[in-house]
């Protein structure tokens, strides 16, 4: 049998309470959020933390709302309620998207958004998600919070800019017009951490396309191709992407016409970018192939949603393909 090692249990009633213990406790202290992650390393005694400070029933950190232009999204948000959010469907597919292929059911209705992105695997799935939106994290600390963009938030497999003492409390994402976004993953089974996964976001400037896929000429083009991607954003897990994301693809991308041959060269430009290793998931070769196709089929996607939804109410599940 796997039993944790012994530890101190407190249960904190609001984030300044949780600060205070944790400063009391020290840094080998950790928050228990949902515990899907935590609690098995726990067993395993891979992690060994000295007190659990268990934030769950502060309500204060689970939210999903609009202000001020942009979707926030309270820490302790279960991933159950992301993907039943019409809301942040409507502005961002990508998270509905990810979140339709995380787990199972029973992990989706008590494991954290916060606490995912916490544990800092580097096959998270919404890491990429949140990487291709260019999403910011809110982090509270005893004076105050501070905030990071997505991107700096991991300092490596496992690690985080959340210091002993800190709580990430929200992630926040801009609302722009004219987007569109789509995640695609690979997995050896339904739930599975991924092969290789991809999240892009599109955002159009709308010259010489419109709704129906015409030209300033009327002319209806048939396919995806028409507009100018304004920018861009790409978010890639499980194959080595730095700070989970294909910097090169979304500059190239950037200003260049909205077609095939577009994506088809953000899609190489992002698998050149990937540093993956051989395991039980697969050879590396294979993941890196993984990185250019996926990276080219969430782009067409994104760019159908631009153009026919705004961005959002997702158009069917992702396929997951063996």
């Amino acid at each position: 049998m796997q039993v944790p090692a012994y530890v101190e249990y407190e249960k904190a009633t609001s984030v300044a309470h949780a600060l205070a213990l944790l400063d009391r406790f020290g840094p080998e202290a950790r928050i228990l959020a949902g515990g899907h992650s935590l609690i098995p390393m726990m067993k395993l005694r891979l992690a060994q933390p000295e007190t659990l400070i268990d934030i769950n029933g502060l309500s204060e950190l689970s939210y999903i709302t609009v202000t001020a232009g942009e979707l926030r999204i309270g820490a302790l948000t279960r991933h159950a309620q992301l993907l039943d959010s019409g809301e942040a469907a409507r502005h961002f597919a990508v998270l509905h998207d990810a979140e339709l292929v995380i787990a199972d059911p029973v992990v989706r209705n008590w494991g954290t958004v916060g606490g995912s992105l916490c544990q800092a695997d580097p096959s998270e799935d919404l890491s990429a998600a949140f990487a291709a939106l260019k999403a910011t994290m809110v982090i509270a600390h005893p004076g105050g919070t501070r905030t990071v963009p997505a991107r700096d938030f991991y300092t490596g497999p496992y690690e985080t800019v959340v210091a002993p003492g800190e709580i990430l409390t929200e992630i926040r994402i801009t609302i722009r017009p004219g987007g569109g976004s789509a995640y695609e993953k690979v997995g050896r089974r339904a739930g599975d951490w991924p092969v290789g996964a991809v999240g892009s976001a599109l955002w159009l400037d709308g010259g010489g396309l419109d709704c129906g896929g015409a030209d300033r000429g009327g002319a209806d083009r048939g396919g995806l191709d028409g507009g100018i991607i304004a920018d861009a954003g790409i978010g890639l897990t499980a194959v080595g992407a730095p700070h989970f994301a294909a910097a090169g693809a979304e500059e190239f991308l950037r200003g260049a016409p909205a077609t095939e041959e577009s994506f088809a060269r953000a899609g190489e430009l992002a698998a050149a970018s990937c540093q993956p290793v051989s395991d039980q998931r697969g050879p590396a070769d294979y993941k890196r192939h993984l990185a250019c196709e996926l990276t080219i089929r969430s782009l067409r996607r994104a760019l159908a949603r631009a153009r026919t939804h705004g961005g959002g109410a997702p158009g069917g599940a992702p396929q997951d393909e063996g």
